[in-house]
């Protein structure tokens, strides 16, 4: 079972945790199931419907036990933008950390987003503005090919097809200060963050999901350079450790992917 391997791995840093403990019972529920099958999942008081319910439970991990988005806001109602919302559960999270969060959630894929819009609304969460968009480096669409859960990307191997966009530059001028910017939005942030430099000065904390893919520039230092002239102090970690980088050159056997790291960056 899932739940037991991923015990024996973590066994302390899981058992002394309440979300750790949440996670293992969320694994022994629900990390088995088959893949890409729409289910209904609950944690907590939450009720959703995801497209994947392995993934769904990694999300759990990621932002509620390693609590990948917690920053600390100046003001009880922060300007949010949230951009590869996915299915909600980041968002749940950061209405739990600041309840009036000002939160703008943007998803590219329209099925995704209809998860997104439902499970918000299942759970009352009703002041969140969802945009069924790509966040890119202008307005006049992008093409995408179709993922099944959390995958879809411009580089994505699906069948592509042309997705409504929103150019992020023009959202972010349109703030004087923007509390908390994610992205994660699977190999555009090679093309969103240079394109919105001159505006980054009114963010405060930034999260940036980076990937490269096999086959094109990893542009690592393209983005590293940006946050590094917006005035940032940042940290990268990865979640990907693996043995024998020389010759396993793969992210998790991903056939499309070969590097992905989180980088925090914030105002000192």
């Amino acid at each position: 079972m899932l739940a037991l391997r991923y015990l024996l791995k973590h066994p302390f840093h899981i058992l002394r945790n309440p979300a750790g403990r949440e996670l293992l019972r969320l694994f022994w529920r629900y990390g088995d199931k088959p893949r890409y099958v729409p289910t209904k999942v609950k944690f907590r008081h939450y009720q959703l419907e995801v497209p994947d319910p392995f993934s769904w439970v990694w999300q759990y991990e990621d932002i509620y036990l390693e609590e990948f988005y917690k920053f600390n806001a100046s003001t009880p109602v922060p300007v949010i933008y949230d951009c590869g919302a996915n299915v909600g559960m980041s968002i749940i999270y950061l209405k739990e950390l600041y309840p009036q969060a000002r939160i703008k959630a943007y998803e590219a894929e329209a099925v995704i987003a209809g998860y997104l819009t439902k499970n918000l609304h299942a759970n009352g969460i009703n002041d969140v503005e969802v945009v069924q968009k790509a966040v890119w480096k202008d307005d006049a669409g992008v093409w995408f090919g179709e993922g099944q859960a959390d995958d879809a990307s411009i580089y994505g191997k699906g069948a592509k097809k042309l997705v409504p966009s929103v150019r992020l530059r023009d959202e972010l001028a349109a703030e004087k200060r923007v509390d908390f910017l994610k992205i994660d939005i699977e190999g555009a942030e090679t093309d969103v963050l240079p394109d919105c430099a001159d505006v980054l000065d009114r963010v405060q904390h930034l999260f940036v999901e980076f990937h490269a893919y096999i086959g094109q520039p990893q542009a690592l230092a393209t983005v590293i350079g940006v946050i590094e002239k917006a005035g940032f102090r940042y940290y990268i970690d990865t979640n990907q450790h693996r043995k024998a980088p020389f010759v396993n050159h793969r992210y998790r056997n991903n056939d499309v992917m070969d590097l992905q790291l989180n980088i925090y960056a914030w105002r000192a």
